[in-house]
């Protein structure tokens, strides 16, 4: 999973032979740990499914089961949690995002259908009330994780992740995002550019770049942004 991810946000063009190979033994021997379920069908866990349909969607693969289950899993607060199994009634931001990222990748392939862009726009909506990184409850921060930058993010949550999101999907800009695109800009450094702020734990599948230096994936990321944020894109 966090090869197949990679490769996707590195560009791979899922055309090429050794895409359209190696996809082909995924479908074919991938199986997962839950319940030996076949890889592009997908598992129980929203968050894994999220980053499946994700994948699935930009090398080609039929996801269409895995996106009616995470669809019919959106809480009432708008967003998912892989906890909601074992009784959980609130959306996580990690979870969410990933199925956003999913649903997004979906409906860039498929054209749809509509009730996929409802429940995108609903999991936008829990990460946006919550200005991106904050509990609605208190105003507190969520986790300090969300303000530091990783890549590659895996499942992981943190600001930068979301904003691009919002700005790959094409949305515009939102005074609930301003504090989060605050965080970005207060961590350029005097060159211009974005450090590594970690590495997330767990075996390495691409070790691109050191924490504590400075960072091409970072950088381009939260430059993007930036130029989204000011309305120059």
């Amino acid at each position: 999973m966090h090869t197949l991810q990679t490769l996707q946000l590195l560009g791979l063009d899922p055309a090429s032979a050794s895409a359209r190979r190696a996809i082909g033994l995924v479908a074919e021997n991938g199986r997962w740990e839950h319940d030996g379920q076949r890889y592009f069908d997908g598992e129980v866990e929203p968050c894994i499914n999220g980053r499946t349909i994700e994948t699935g969607a930009y090398f080609g693969a039929d996801v269409g089961a895995v996106v009616e289950r995470v669809l019919a899993e959106r809480l009432a607060d708008g967003g998912w949690n892989c906890e909601a199994e074992n009784g959980s009634v609130r959306s996580s931001f990690d979870t969410t995002i990933n199925v956003l990222d999913g649903l997004l990748g979906f409906e860039r392939a498929t054209g749809g259908p509509a009730q996929v862009r409802a429940a995108r726009h609903g999991g936008e909506q829990y990460l946006l009330e919550r200005g991106l990184f904050r509990r609605k409850s208190t105003g507190a921060v969520v986790q300090p994780a969300y303000l530091e930058f990783a890549f590659p993010y895996y499942w992981h949550y943190d600001v930068l992740r979301a904003l691009d999101y919002f700005r790959h999907s094409g949305a515009d800009p939102d005074p609930r995002m301003a504090e989060a695109v605050a965080v970005v800009q207060s961590k350029r450094q005097p060159d211009g550019r974005w450090l590594l702020d970690r590495i997330h734990p767990g075996r390495v599948h691409f070790d691109l770049e050191g924490v504590g230096a400075p960072s091409r994936w970072n950088t381009l990321r939260a430059l993007r942004v930036l130029k989204w944020w000011d309305g120059n894109a």
